[in-house]
């Protein structure tokens, strides 16, 4: 595969994958009482929902952007990691298993990103240029 279509298929996928994570922040914007509750009913306080709000909208946005993208994917596995423990497992019936895969695919798909980076087309290649071309060229 050429250098432009890999670099355009991993910003795509950046970009898919982080459209799940803003519209779910998005989601809880717009249901904060209730998600505020389902928390608390899985013996997660409601006053952690600003923070996941702020990583699943913010980190998001990032990841989108490829913005400190090896961080950002590192830390929206994580989450999803501990959301899997806590919302969704043990699943629950064929859907359950459903979701529970599905769950664990975007993990995977964030691990990758978190060893490999944002591709070319990430705004973190952007700032590294602009780091080395500060510093003659010599960058770490």
């Amino acid at each position: 595969m050429n250098d432009a279509l890999s670099a355009l298929l991993l910003a795509l996928g950046r970009v898919l994958m982080a459209a799940i994570f803003v519209h779910a922040g998005l989601s809880k914007i717009d249901t904060y009482a209730q998600t505020a509750a389902f928390m608390q009913s899985h013996g997660v306080p409601g006053a952690v929902l600003p923070l996941v709000i702020l990583l699943e909208l913010g980190g998001g946005l990032a990841f989108a952007l490829g913005l400190y993208t090896r961080f950002m994917a590192a830390a929206l596995a994580l989450f999803s990691i501990a959301a899997i423990a806590i919302f969704v497992l043990p699943p629950e019936g064929r859907m359950g298993m459903i979701v529970m895969y599905a769950e664990v695919a975007m993990v995977g798909g964030l691990i990758h990103y978190a060893v490999r980076g944002g591709g070319t087309l990430a705004v973190d290649r952007l700032l590294r240029g602009r780091r080395r071309s500060r510093s003659g060229g010599f960058a770490s």
